[in-house]
């Protein structure tokens, strides 16, 4: 028997304390009960993750992906186009949700398995694992959904450098790339992403249209001062200059009305959580739980900062919510069972062993 460690649980429970308080001043009534309704259903998740285990997790981790590839596909023909992405599901009254979501930690269990059962040598090596990256990711870029398919991108580098690519890999990927963005990547960008690189650029140049929310966003975090204006009295966000607050845009309300104090401590919250991940890695002897962890790590970590980077100017609008923290039933579902999988397989790390 090991020792559970109660550490990630106690962080995670800190990050959606922050991000109700936060919620429930950004949207309070509907989407904040909805948000609670979620939570509830994503214990229900992390209960039955808990009870299943490493070992038939892991078994039940090809059935995920193909599962959530099907409905990557059912999307194509049936989805519903929400903010100008066809990447929402329906179900009669239900709640939508994106498949892409569910992606995410389904190609983390799958990417671990094969690069463990196969290790990369050779060039030909990289095939399986890079068409079980490049399919999802192209499905989720056509929605078109720019923020899920950089995600599950950056979930998939991540795991593949984690697992270790000789340096002379890593030099052909760096000149295909710098081939393959100017001539094939940017000229075939649709008009409304190149108008989202042009407005980082510069967002002052259109400040009642495409530069509007960055500009906002921005100047609530600066008005928040060093202790904030209070809860629920944030002018940015309680007068509704602020599009999105409630999800991609929530950092923004928080840093106004609990100030730089309230930022950095949630900022702290999540260095700690990176951190614990990190030694949890490191904790495990299988290189597959070593995978399994670091994909979940890449995949909470990338949107942290890409969210943030967003909501501070530094990085183009890219639309993802912010974990733990967002309002949304599915983004919270798949962060929170991604956790609860890397708890089990630390807990169960020597099983077998």
């Amino acid at each position: 028997m090991t020792r559970v460690d109660l550490t990630l649980p106690l962080v995670v429970a800190l990050l959606l304390a922050a991000g109700l308080i936060t919620l429930s001043s950004a949207a309070p009534g509907d989407e904040f009960l909805r948000q609670l309704a979620f939570l509830g259903v994503a214990a229900v998740g992390v209960g039955a993750v808990v009870w299943l285990g490493r070992e038939r997790l892991m078994r039940l981790a090809p059935y995920a992906y193909l599962a959530a590839l099907g409905l990557l596909l059912a999307v194509q023909a049936f989805g519903t186009e929400v903010n100008g992405a066809r990447s929402w599901l329906y179900v009669g009254p239900l709640p939508g949700f994106q498949p892409s979501e569910m992606m995410k930690l389904a190609m983390i269990l799958v990417l671990a398995q094969v690069m463990h059962d196969r290790p990369i040598r050779r060039p030909f090596d990289y095939l399986r694992p890079l068409g079980l990256i490049a399919v999802p990711t192209a499905l989720v870029l056509v929605e078109p959904d720019l923020g899920g398919a950089l995600v599950l991108a950056a979930i998939g580098a991540g795991m593949v450098l984690v697992r270790g690519v000789p340096w002379r890999h890593l030099a052909a990927v760096a000149v295909v790339l710098a081939v393959a963005v100017p001539t094939l990547v940017v000229p075939n960008l649709r008009p409304h992403q190149t108008a989202r690189i042009a407005t980082f650029l510069n967002p002052g140049a259109d400040p009642q249209g495409a530069g509007y929310q960055v500009i906002q966003s921005t100047i609530a975090v600066g008005s928040g001062g060093l202790l904030g204006k209070g809860y629920g009295q944030g002018t940015q966000s309680q007068l509704g200059f602020i599009p999105f607050r409630q999800t991609d845009f929530i950092f923004p309300v928080l840093a106004e009305e609990g100030g730089f104090l309230a930022a950095v401590l949630l900022l702290g919250l999540y260095a700690l959580l990176f951190w614990r991940l990190v030694a949890m890695a490191s904790e495990c002897p299988a290189e597959r739980d070593q995978l399994i962890v670091a994909g979940v790590l890449v995949f909470i970590g990338f949107q942290v900062l890409l969210n943030v980077g967003v909501t501070l100017g530094l990085a183009p609008v890219t639309g993802i919510t912010l974990p733990l923290v967002s309002y949304g039933g599915t983004s919270l579902l798949s962060t929170l069972l991604g956790l609860a999988v890397v708890f089990v397989v630390h807990r169960d790390r020597y099983a077998g062993w």
